[in-house]
């Protein structure tokens, strides 16, 4: 019988990382699928429909809200957001691990409906560090950019209740430390003793 894959969901202020470190994660597994969310906003120049996520129209997000779904989904700066329960639910089946970007609130639904998921959180080192980030990425505006800094410093305080922490002040030691969580969590009893029991006629007591 093949074993149910875990979720991993990484959240984390704007700039502080999270996208950079799960494309550098996904190359290291074969089991990883990356959750594609749902977003009723245009995308940016460098992103690709169905890769980043799926760009879908306002009214079609509405739709798929209204029918459940969403495990998950928000609105952030005017445009929605949404985590879809099918795309997870088809993956852990087939035994494939998990990994999404999703914010905190979404994060509390996906632990409450996936009640095994691993919740990581990235920091940036510093609060002037992620100040500098969101400047230089040049996508937003001034007014988006301390928007987004305010939101930052205030949903930050929500990490405290995450599984694992990670600090990204080093790209490639932030992404050594994610691909470590995840090896330790396919690592745990839970999921290999079952194989152990098959392979060396273990019992259960």
């Amino acid at each position: 019988m093949k074993r149910s894959g875990s979720v991993f969901v990484v959240s984390g202020p704007s700039g502080a990382g999270k996208s950079s470190i799960i494309r550098r994660v996904r190359g290291s597994f074969s089991s990883l699928a990356y959750s594609v969310s749902h977003t009723s906003r245009k995308p940016r120049a460098e992103e690709v429909d169905g890769v980043d996520y799926h760009f879908v129209s306002r009214e079609s997000f509405i739709r798929m809200v209204e029918r459940g779904e969403f495990v998950e989904w928000a609105k952030v700066y005017g445009d929605c957001y949404g985590t879809s329960i099918l795309s997870i639910e088809r993956a852990t089946s087939e035994g494939f691990d998990v990994i999404m970007d999703v914010d905190v609130q979404g994060a509390a639904n996906i632990k409450a409906r996936f009640q095994g998921s691993i919740l990581v959180y990235i920091l940036p080192p510093s609060l002037e560090e992620l100040s500098r980030r969101l400047k230089n990425r040049g996508t937003e505006s001034d007014e988006e950019v301390r928007a987004r800094f305010e939101k930052a410093a205030e949903e930050i305080r929500n990490c405290r209740w995450y599984d694992y922490l990670i600090f990204n002040d080093d790209l490639m030691q932030a992404a050594e430390a994610m691909k470590s969580v995840i090896i330790a969590e396919q690592c745990r009893w839970s999921r290999q003793l079952p194989e152990a029991r098959k392979l060396f006629d273990l019992c259960s007591s």
